[in-house]
Formats: structure tokens, C-alpha cells, sequence
């Protein structure tokens, strides 16, 4: 049986994907902040071998070491998602705004990627999966914080990437980058295109199963992306 951690796993993307993974077979490691809702996703999953987390990865000085804790207690790991963050539109530049953003998104991030890949690469075996976005191409002057952060996201992920793959090891690092999809983070008006966690869960299932190096979800996205890169 293959192991899977899910970090964010109580909403949205996580929480979808969640499931997604258990009908596929994995036994689960489910992390997020809030408890009673990590138990109300174990209580949707019967029969599936569970270990729950709960867990801040802004506080990285304890996220880390309850990580590893967490891979021990599941007695390794295969793969690991890291789908949590924040996104505010921040027009008024609130420094509270900002700093949550990258605490969550940057900080905890990297540091919850740090302790996967190590794993990893001790093992010499897994695959690494990180929840980006298409805002991660252009700065944002509504959400200066979150487009900044999740440019660090894929540039950081790129970066391990090139890592493994100098040390000629058998691990993939997926770059995920989603437009819109239905969750609390897609905020504003003129949305578009926008996916249910669940079909958004479906596609990344599937680019874990190809091993891809980046997949935009969904799939249509790749012309935004494109477009995006071509702007002055």
C-alpha cells in the first residue's frame, strides 16, 4: 500500500484530493490546521488507514519536527502533497495580510518541502507535490503577497528538481498550478473557468501517476499560461 501525506487537507484542494487518493489506495497522513474538521474527513473515508495531524506550518519550529514524527508514526512515505496556503486580496497592502501570506506560503512552504525531500532522498525513492498557481507568472497589484508567493512556490520546487535530479535519484517533483478553482481563496469578480475541487483533484491524480513535472488544472490553463508569458 502506498503512503500519501496531504498537508491541507481540510479544504478545498487537499481535502478533495484526500479522497481522490484514498479510493486509489493510498493509507493517508492528513495535516492541517483545524482538527475537527481533519476528523470529519477521516469519519468520509471508512476503511481507509489514516493518521491524522494537527497542524501550522507558519510555525515552522514545531511544523518540522512533527512532520517527520508523522512520517515515522506512518512508517515511510511514498508521497507527499503540500496544498496548504493562504490568499487575501489586499489592495490596502494590510501588513497583517501580507505577512500571513508569506509565512504560510513562502516560510511554511519551504520548510515542509525541506523535510519531504529529505526523506525522500535518504530513501532514495518518492514524489514531492506542490500546490503552485497560474498567478504565480505575473505580479498581482490586488494580491501583491500571494502572486509573489506563489512564484516561490514553483521556483523553489523547480529548484529541488534540479537537485534530485544531479543526484541521478528516481524522485519527481511536481509543480501544480491551478486557475480558478471553487474555494475559499478564489475571490473576486470576473472568475472564469472555474473547476470543482473535485475535477481540479482528478487531474492532479493523474499528473502524480505520470510522475509530470508541472501540470496547469485545469488543462486549459496552459493557454492562459502561455499568453501570460508573452505580456510585456
Amino acid at each position: 500500500m502506498k503512503r500519501a501525506i496531504i498537508i491541507g487537507a481540510t479544504s478545498g484542494i487537499g481535502r478533495a484530493l484526500a479522497k481522490q487518493l484514498a479510493n486509489e489506495g493510498y493509507a493517508l497522513g492528513l495535516v492541517g490546521r483545524r482538527g475537527e474538521l481533519l476528523d470529519s474527513l477521516r469519519a468520509e473515508l471508512p476503511g481507509t488507514a489514516i493518521h491524522t495531524l494537527v497542524l501550522d506550518v507558519a510555525r515552522d519550529a514545531d511544523a518540522i519536527p512533527a512532520l517527520r514524527d508523522l512520517i515515522a508514526r506512518m512508517e515511510g512515505l511514498d508521497l507527499c502533497v503540500i496544498s496548504a496556503g493562504v490568499g487575501f486580496l489586499n489592495t490596502d497592502l494590510d501588513w497583517d495580510k501580507e505577512a500571513d501570506t508569506i509565512a504560510v506560503n513562502v516560510q511554511g512552504f519551504a520548510a515542509m518541502a525541506n523535510v519531504a525531500l529529505r526523506h525522500f532522498i535518504l530513501h532514495r525513492k518518492g514524489h514531492l507535490v506542490g500546490i503552485s498557481s497560474v498567478a504565480a507568472l505575473r505580479g498581482s497589484g490586488a494580491a501583491p503577497a500571494y502572486n509573489a508567493s506563489k512564484a516561490f512556490v514553483s521556483n523553489y520546487l523547480d529548484g529541488l528538481r534540479q537537485k534530485v535530479r544531479r543526484l541521478q535519484l528516481p524522485i519527481a517533483v511536481t509543480d501544480v498550478r491551478p486557475g480558478f478553482v471553487a474555494t475559499a481563496m478564489a475571490q473576486g469578480s470576473g472568475l472564469f473557468w472555474v473547476a470543482s475541487p473535485e475535477k481540479a483533484a482528478r487531474q492532479i491524480a493523474h499528473a502524480i501517476r505520470l510522475r509530470k513535472n508541472r501540470v496547469y488544472v485545469t488543462r486549459r490553463w496552459a493557454l492562459i499560461a502561455a499568453l501570460l508569458k508573452l505580456m510585456p
